[in-house]
């Protein structure tokens, strides 16, 4: 097995590519990964952290160069909570577990994401974890990449929160769709029943995405089938992390309770059973699904198995019909607010012989 080193050069190893970009020929040719089926400290950022530190640790003494972390797993994710929504109001506690929420996640730049780049840099991998991030007082599910450098890379918000995740989570936009071009291979993430958006995929596609990361909280035997399907269809490697939490891994009733259940759960019931995976472009199984417990499933990714794929089958490529189907992305940012500066306005005044105050 040829396993290959992260750089130990001082300059930029990692780029984002555009749409519509080749295979990177002087990727890696085995590259070993380690998906991550853990819980969430719930409420307590900090602690979450600590322990994110050990399961890389442990990833990174199997020789794992690119590490997944389940959907929002800096931050939590708030199962079976309902914010105390009902149409037309909103309780007082729902809104105290709302505060309580907004406290426990992280600034995208923060003190946070400074030690989630340093531990990627400490055990030397590629780090790609999903957090709740705070813009204010608005929320995103999003996702960090960082590298073995320990530098942060970007993000991915999550386009559309699922349910009653409106509620709590703000939208992403086309700005953080993110592939990035490194020594493993591209990599890239969609987020939970985002993976069920066609054309989200199509772009990921489009970008070259090889190794395509599928943080989730969806533990249904229908999601293996929807994994099994990515990998298959974009001829890529689809690693997939969800949680594995028990009753006691949140807070006690009746600070934290579970709608939608006829009795509260024991501390020992299991309320998220995970189901992590890794899928070769081929849809076979390399790891898992895990139902068992908390764990780190690794396997050793043959990117010469995306080649022999899209021989068969490439989305985007021979398999394409440009001329009958095609898609276009809107990159940019989308913003509630713009200010105009003073220098804007009368640098545009002088050339259009306009006075403007």
């Amino acid at each position: 097995m040829a396993l290959a080193p992260a750089s130990s050069g001082s300059g930029p190893v990692v780029v984002e590519v555009e749409m519509n970009a080749g295979a990177d020929q002087g990727a890696a040719t085995t590259v070993r990964a380690t998906v991550v089926q853990a819980c969430t400290v719930f409420y307590d950022t900090p602690a979450t952290l600590d322990k994110a530190e050990k399961l890389v640790a442990e990833a990174a003494g199997y020789g794992s160069q690119i590490v997944l972390f389940p959907e929002v797993f800096v931050g939590g994710y708030p199962h079976g909570s309902t914010f105390g929504l009902t149409i037309g109001n909103r309780s007082a506690k729902g809104k105290e577990d709302f505060r309580k929420y907004h406290a426990a996640a992280i600034d995208v730049p923060g003190p946070e994401v400074t030690r989630l780049a340093a531990l990627a840099g400490k055990y030397k991998v590629f780090l790609v974890m999903g957090v709740v991030e705070r813009v204010g007082y608005t929320l995103y599910n999003a996702v960090l990449f960082f590298d073995p450098l320990g530098k942060y890379l970007g993000k991915h918000r999550k386009l559309m929160p699922t349910a009653l995740e409106r509620v709590f989570w703000g939208f992403g936009d086309g700005s953080t769709i993110p592939v990035y071009d490194t020594p493993l291979g591209k990599i890239g993430a969609v987020i939970c029943w985002e993976n069920r958006m066609p054309l989200l995929r199509t772009a990921m596609y489009a970008k070259g995405v090889q190794i395509y990361c599928a943080p989730t909280a969806d533990f249904t035997p229908s999601w293996q089938a929807s994994m099994t399907h990515i990998a298959v269809e974009g001829g890529c490697f689809v690693l997939s992390a969800n949680q594995f939490c028990h009753r006691k891994d949140y807070p006690p009733a009746p600070e934290y309770t579970f709608g939608g259940l006829d009795e509260e759960p024991s501390p020992e019931s299991v309320i998220w059973p995970g189901g992590s995976s890794i899928i070769s472009p081929s849809g076979t199984v390399l790891a898992g699904p895990n139902y068992e417990g908390e764990g780190l499933l690794t396997a050793d990714l043959d990117l010469g198995e995306i080649a022999r794929a899209k021989f068969d089958f490439d989305v985007v490529g021979h398999y394409a019909r440009p001329e009958v189907l095609s898609l276009i992305v809107k990159t940019e940012s989308k913003l509630p607010v713009s200010f105009t500066s003073a220098t804007e306005k009368n640098s545009a005044a002088k050339s259009d012989g306009i006075s403007r105050t």
